[in-house]
């Protein structure tokens, strides 16, 4: 499992403006990166511009998975994962990026803003954190915690029939 691309963007009408975004291209060869932080960014501006405002969709795009939320504000939040990611820690992550970004950004600076003008400085720190999404959502961690118990029980019934 793992996260490459975070992003906030702002769906005007005539395109998507990127206002920032973080990248993990670490697993790539260095030629690349650059590169594959472009497609990222042209994927992720496209997919806003084709979602309607109060929409979320997941995108299968090559081997990536891309998560979208479009709030009827017009901010929007793009993750692009592995297909093994969850999708629904990955639309957790973004309501929760898009709500501490409109609190933390003036919504007049949204349609003119541009990576280099909008002082948000969180993305870096929750892609790092949701890479494991175990440990980042409370759920997946719940979650995880059951199936290993399950797994400890199983064990025990099966040992506990075999000594009968």
């Amino acid at each position: 499992m793992k996260l490459y691309s975070l992003s906030v963007l702002y769906r005007s009408e005539p395109r998507a403006v990127l206002l920032k975004a973080a990248f993990d291209v670490s697993s790539f060869s260095f030629f690349q990166r650059s590169s594959i932080q472009e497609f990222m960014t042209f994927t992720s501006q496209l997919i806003v511009e084709r979602s309607t405002k109060g929409s979320r969709a997941s995108v299968k795009e090559q081997e990536y998975l891309c998560h979208v939320y479009v709030r009827n504000d017009g901010l929007a939040g793009v993750v692009i994962a592995d297909s093994e990611y969850p999708s629904r820690v990955a639309f957790s992550l973004l309501e929760k990026v898009l709500d501490e970004f409109s609190k933390q950004v003036d919504r007049i600076d949204w349609p003119v803003g541009s990576p280099a003008t909008i002082q948000y400085s969180a993305l870096e720190g929750h892609l790092s954190r949701y890479q494991n999404p175990r440990e980042a959502d409370p759920m997946s961690k719940v979650q995880a915690e059951l199936d290993e118990t399950k797994i400890i029980l199983a064990r025990k019934q099966n040992s506990c029939c075999a000594i009968m």
